[in-house]
């Protein structure tokens, strides 16, 4: 997909700095790792397709080790097993990068910079490869630039088997983790102690925790959709809506479900909970080859503004006075259906273009009364068929009200 002679550079992350000598965990570069297999800082990769040198078409950059890094920080990749990991044949240190990529620089007439290009991003941070591009574009300022992201949303975007292998593995551990807290909630219990037991069962079996941020949300935390603070006692009566999801191999699965603190839904609970449901059934069958991304969410809104009639939400006359641009459902369900989900929780995948077979994507409706202290999201995640309806990454995970009554009981 590049353009003839030209050259493409993916970078690892930074290390980020907390504060003295503090650091946060490091999160490899989701690219690179893709491309590669490398997950350690300090590296880069690197693509020419029309290299005169053969051996040079791409090639892998890796820091140094030494006995005393062995030490004090522990094993990095040595020439032979960076081979290893990424079959990139070419690899040299670090320390060459800057005299090799001159040299092929004077082959090149485009650079394609990996620039973050996410619909959902807010950077506001200096990234290692902004440094890179800023540097590139300052010594060589007679090359042609082009961006890398549209081929990565692409490639990225439909999922190859060995990826659906380790989405299933990190949501049969998210399910491991759900089932395990069916039978601990009970009233009186904290959210961070839910967020424990989930962080528990994901380490033991070879997570490295959540992929994402959790949300505990009992009672009313359930209406604020980015609630992460899981500090609030969950009382008797109350639901608890928990958004979480067990990361594996650096990939991510991304559940939601809602149960009742005292296992029991109420009748008005049960109400809306059966809506909801449905909606996440109507909406996973739409997600098909061919399908648009904006289209299949007006859709969604459609067959959540029935429900919120049936409910006793919305009237006749909120329909006919709705803003188009802000439709009445969205009082109650204001967040978007799904989003592709893979090395990242929101991951890359083309938005614009129609849906293809193994693109995996969250499908996540919710409806927030907080006027009822009342919040339900269910969310799956569901890999496109070539025919058929979408294959549930999720199917094992209990979510019919009357399982999870069912499992809640037999728990105490």
């Amino acid at each position: 997909m590049m353009k003839p002679q030209s050259i493409a550079v993916f970078n690892s992350n930074d290390i980020y700095p907390i504060s003295a000598d503090s650091t946060m965990p490091f999160q490899q570069h989701r690219d690179i790792f893709y491309l590669s297999g490398v997950d350690q800082e300090e590296s880069i990769l690197l693509l020419f397709p029309n290299a005169t040198n053969v051996k040079y078409r791409e090639v892998l950059f890796v820091r140094e080790t030494n006995d005393h890094i062995a030490i004090w920080e522990g094993e990095k990749l040595t020439k032979e097993r960076a081979t290893d990991v990424s079959g990139v044949s070419t690899v040299h240190w670090l320390s060459d990068f800057e005299k090799i990529f001159f040299d092929l620089m004077t082959e090149v007439e485009t650079v394609y910079f990996n620039t973050n290009e996410h619909y959902r991003q807010a950077v506001e941070t200096q990234t290692r490869e902004d440094r890179f591009i800023a540097r590139c574009k300052s010594k060589f300022p007679a090359h042609q630039s082009a961006k890398s992201n549209p081929i990565l949303q692409k490639i990225r975007g439909v999922k190859e088997p060995e990826e659906l292998e380790l989405l299933q593995k990190a949501c049969d551990i998210t399910e491991k983790g759900f089932r395990r807290i069916l039978s601990f909630t009970k009233p009186g219990v904290w959210e961070y102690e839910l967020e424990a037991e989930y962080l528990h069962e994901f380490i033991r079996r070879r997570s490295k925790g959540f992929a994402y941020t959790p949300i505990i949300a009992s009672g009313n935390n359930a209406n604020v959709l980015h609630y992460i603070e899981n500090n609030n006692l969950c009382d008797d009566g109350d639901l608890i809506l928990m958004d979480v999801g067990a990361e594996y191999a650096n990939y991510s699965s991304d559940m939601t479900r809602t149960i009742p603190v005292n296992g029991k839904f109420s009748p008005r609970q049960k109400e809306v909970y059966e809506a909801v449901f449905r909606v996440k059934n109507a909406a996973t069958k739409l997600l098909v080859p061919g399908t648009l991304w904006a289209e299949y969410h007006k859709e969604v809104g459609h067959i959540m503004t029935s429900e919120l009639l049936g409910l006793g939400l919305l009237d006749k006359a909120d329909i006919q006075n709705e803003n188009k641009d802000w439709p009445a459902y969205k009082k109650y369900f204001m967040h978007g259906t799904s989003h592709h989900i893979g090395l990242d929780t929101h991951d890359y995948g083309e938005l614009k273009t129609p849906m293809k077979a193994n693109m995996v994507f969250t499908v996540e409706p919710g409806i927030y009364i907080p006027d009822e202290k009342l919040g339900i999201r269910l969310e799956d995640d569901v890999v496109i068929q070539e025919k058929g309806e979408p294959f549930n990454l999720m199917r094992n995970i209990p979510i019919a009200a009357d399982e999870i009554e069912e499992l809640m009981s037999a728990g105490k």
